[in-house]
């Protein structure tokens, strides 16, 4: 009897583990459905955040390409500015070693001119009529000051 016992035993204790291992096969089933439905769910969630901090990278790295790009372009612009001012230099220097006069140069003498007219025009008015030279004799006088020096 002692060993009819132990079989017995034997076999509800084998069928014991038996239903054990379904217990915990079933709730590994469970669980692995339950990780799957919140990986879905919070999948979507890490995915839209995901999203919204690569748009946030990219926004940071476009202002920082755009800084580098900005402070290259202020530099060659620098740089373009110190070529020009150079040449514009070389050529003021090449033109007055040339004895070439410059706009200031032009615009003085202009001025000067003017002055020169408005002068002239007032000590005309006021010389009596006799004293005033005919404009045949103004011309005249021109024709006949002009050397072969500065017709040519």
């Amino acid at each position: 009897m002692s060993s009819k016992k132990k079989g017995r035993e034997e076999a509800a204790s084998d069928s014991q583990v038996v239903a054990e291992i379904r217990e915990s096969a079933n709730q590994i089933w469970l669980a692995g459905l339950g990780a799957f439905a919140r990986a879905r769910e919070e999948g979507m969630k890490t995915f839209d955040a995901l999203v919204k901090e690569g748009e946030a990278v990219q926004d940071r790295a476009k202002k920082a390409a755009d800084n580098q790009i900005e402070e290259v372009r202020a530099k060659a612009t620098g740089t373009w500015e110190k070529l020009e001012k150079v040449f514009e230099d070389r050529v003021e220097r090449a033109l007055h070693s040339l004895s070439v006069p410059t706009s200031k140069d032009i615009d003085s003498l202009s001025r000067r001119v003017a002055d020169l007219t408005k002068i002239t025009k007032k000590l005309l008015e006021s010389m009596p009529a006799s004293e005033k030279p005919s404009s045949s004799s103004a011309k005249k006088r021109t024709a006949s000051a002009k050397t072969p020096e500065t017709a040519a």
